[in-house]
């Protein structure tokens, strides 16, 4: 990865990949290291040998990665995905060409959709938090997919820029269906301080692509949500530091369905002093062949004394048949810091609980969906969002319906087997 912190140009970005070698057949042990490119011919089409392609389902994220059906489809259907703006007053919000000077300036893609999405979007859709404002109420990205068929396979582009000392928070939200493959960019001024949270509220048949390229510069502070419940997402969120003291808080939460997929990367890339990070990420599985995927990263460059960092992943499976990957990563290049670490853990119901709540006269069913709602309690109430928060909550009490029909049944079955 380039050092984003000594040149922000796209000019220095372009070829910033690895050299000589092409990309794919580089073999390459840090995340810091992927090839980067803002051109498709230095990201070839992955074939799931990839370390950041083996738990893909490529055949469902195909589409994704063919740059000519991508393109073919945002321009000949450009009402495939439709963006809409709800912003307050103190946002500037702009279409900007591909090829206005603000645009490819915090990093290069790090992946197959990621150089699709940048190579084949037609305008860019920019909100900008003026500096010094502080904002009455969140502003909206409505992302909504209307390609029910998924016949035209799109790409899309997001900036968000909050200026210096600037303070709101800015919601993206995907609803409907599409095969979307998408760059957020996120610029987050000295002083400011940002709440970005993307929710991936789409139907069960869409897939989403995102890739989240963040820069702080010196003392900016921003929050980081995503919420993943319908669809087959990835999500690479990609953070890094311009200067000293900045501060990253990312939260994750996911309800993975039978047969859906959703994967979550993050990676922190710590290369200036004295920044701190926290990564947190909860999800819950249920259903056959539920998959859900996390990779967290963090990197503590040689340059990144003082640095405070930690990484977090639990996963709850809720049903038989749904499987979690849960990897953390970190590279410490420098010792002279304030602490890392990080922590995986995928299990089940904890017994105790349940028997301590049996115990006490309250149902199985019940039981499990308070044992459920205190799981996600600790990081739903750290969003600080309250109209998410509600709406992430209504979702997982929905999905909890869906659990306790799933135990009934199959305790039926298990009594009965002539109903399996």
């Amino acid at each position: 990865m380039p050092d984003l912190t000594t040149d922000h140009s796209r000019a220095a970005l372009e070829g910033a990949h690895s050299h000589g070698a092409p990309a794919a057949a580089r073999y390459v042990s840090s995340r810091a290291d992927r090839p980067t490119s803002f051109d498709p011919a230095d990201i070839p089409v992955p074939h799931g040998r990839e370390e950041d392609w083996r738990f893909t389902p490529l055949k469902r994220f195909a589409p994704l990665f063919d740059l000519d059906a991508v393109g073919a489809g945002t321009a000949a259907c450009p009402t495939a995905v439709a963006v809409r703006v709800d912003a307050p007053q103190g946002v500037t919000v702009e279409a900007l060409d591909r090829g206005d000077d603000r645009l490819g300036t915090v990093g290069a893609p790090v992946d197959r959709t990621g150089v699709v999405a940048w190579a084949a979007f037609q305008s860019s859709t920019a909100l900008t938090l003026g500096a010094g404002t502080a904002l009455g109420r969140a502003a909206r990205v409505t992302v909504l997919g209307q390609d029910p068929g998924l016949e035209n396979p799109a790409a899309s582009h997001l900036l968000i820029v909050a200026e210096k000392d600037a303070t709101g928070t800015v919601i993206l939200d995907h609803v409907g269906t599409a095969a979307l493959t998408q760059t957020v960019e996120v610029v987050v001024a000295e002083g400011a301080n940002l709440t970005l949270v993307t929710v991936q509220g789409w139907q069960d048949e869409a897939v989403h692509a995102s890739n989240h390229r963040v820069r702080l510069e010196g003392r900016a502070t921003l929050k980081h949500v995503v919420v993943s419940l319908g669809g087959d997402v990835r999500i690479a969120s990609d953070f890094g530091f311009a200067g000293e003291g900045g501060h990253i808080d990312a939260y994750g939460v996911y309800f993975t369905d039978a047969g859906q997929h959703q994967e979550h990367r993050p990676f922190v890339a710590h290369t200036e002093p004295h920044c701190y990070s926290r990564v947190t990420y909860k999800g819950a599985l249920q259903g056959e062949n539920a998959h859900a995927v996390w990779v967290g990263d963090c990197l503590i460059g040689f340059g990144a004394r003082g640095t405070d960092t930690y990484e977090l992943n639990r996963n709850l499976v809720l049903t038989e048949g749904a499987k979690a990957d849960s990897i953390p990563n970190l590279e410490i290049e420098n010792g002279n810091i304030e602490g890392a670490g990080h922590a995986s853990a995928t299990g089940r119901f904890d017994d105790e609980q349940l028997f301590y709540l049996r115990a006490r006269g309250i149902p199985e069913i019940d039981a499990r969906r308070l044992v459920v709602l205190g799981f996600f309690n600790e990081i739903v109430t750290e969003i600080g969002v309250p109209e998410v928060e509600e709406r992430l909550m209504a979702a997982i009490e929905k999905e909890l319906e869906l659990t306790g029909l799933i135990a009934a049944r199959a305790g039926a079955e298990m009594a009965d087997p002539t109903q399996a």
